[in-house]
């Protein structure tokens, strides 16, 4: 059986970034505006801006994905990061995060933010088990955020 790859953001993952991600946001949500720009313009949204995608494959299947937006200098949010429904519970989220993590600290991230909802249970306990903790909400940029975490790398090196 081939072995989990995570690759960085190409051309040719476009619609699958988009499609997870459209995947667990309607099952739980209603799509919003940003989710569009972010999902129909993904090089833009992140890469262009200075943050990242990477994608987890294995084969020629992509499974998972995850994004890094830049929001200041040193700040960084973890956005987007979704995990094929057959692929849940093996492990995959956490590579992503770890790679992600490993990913802002050598871009030179100080911080990394999510925006998340309690509906997300799994992800949560995830981003806490990765050293993310509870801070106070300060943005609204999505109608389902009402929790977000943080990690302050400068403090783990």
């Amino acid at each position: 059986m081939p072995q989990l790859q995570i690759v960085p953001f190409g051309p040719a993952h476009a619609g699958a970034f988009c499609d997870l991600n459209l995947d667990w946001i309607e099952e739980f949500f209603a799509v919003e505006e940003l989710d569009r720009r972010h999902l129909y313009f993904p090089r833009e949204s992140f890469i262009d801006s200075g943050g990242a995608i990477l994608m987890a494959q294995i084969g020629r299947s992509i499974i998972g994905c995850c994004g890094l937006l830049k929001h200041d200098e040193g700040v960084y949010e973890v956005s987007k990061m979704a995990v094929r429904r057959d692929y849940q519970g093996r492990g995959i989220g956490a590579e992503l995060l770890r790679e992600i993590i490993a990913h802002a600290r050598a871009i030179g991230a100080r911080r990394l933010e999510i925006i998340s909802s309690t509906r997300l249970e799994p992800a949560l306990r995830l981003y806490r088990q990765m050293g993310f903790f509870e801070v106070p909400l300060a943005s609204d940029a999505y109608a389902r955020g009402n929790i977000a975490l943080a990690l302050d790398l400068a403090e783990e090196s």
